[in-house]
C-alpha cells in the first residue's frame, strides 16, 4: 500500500511541475508580446531613423518604360517555364527478378527446431 502512494504522490507532483513550466511559459510569451515587442519596435525605429508612413501618405509612382507590351512578354516567359515538360520518355517498366543466393543468416528455420 505504501508503494502505491508513492506512485500516486509522484504522479501529482509530475503533474504540478508540468503545469507550472507551461503556463509560465504562456505567462512569459504573453508578457513579452504585450510589452518587450513593442519596446522592441520603438528600439529598431530609433536606430534606423525612420518616420512612420501611412498608406495614404506613400505615393504611387508609374514607371513609363513598363508597358503592356513588357508585362505581356514576361507573363509569356513564365507561363512557358511552368508548363514546359522536360523529358517525353515511354511509360514501360522492365522488372528483371534477381537472384536471391541462399544465406543461413536469414532463415528462420533454424529458430523454430529444436536441435539436440
Amino acid at each position: 500500500m505504501l508503494l502505491y502512494i508513492d506512485q500516486i504522490s509522484e504522479g501529482y507532483i509530475i503533474l504540478i511541475t508540468g503545469l507550472l513550466i507551461v503556463f509560465s511559459a504562456l505567462l512569459t510569451l504573453a508578457v513579452f508580446f504585450k510589452f518587450g515587442l513593442p519596446v522592441l519596435l520603438y528600439i529598431y525605429k530609433v536606430i534606423t531613423k525612420r518616420k512612420d508612413k501611412k498608406i495614404k501618405d506613400i505615393s504611387i509612382e508609374a514607371d513609363e518604360s513598363f508597358t503592356g507590351e513588357v508585362a505581356a512578354a514576361i507573363s509569356a516567359a513564365i507561363h512557358l517555364y511552368l508548363h514546359e515538360q522536360h523529358d517525353n520518355e515511354n511509360a514501360i517498366l522492365t522488372i528483371k527478378q534477381a537472384r536471391k543466393l541462399y544465406s543461413p543468416w536469414s532463415s528462420k528455420i533454424y529458430g523454430t527446431h529444436n536441435r539436440l
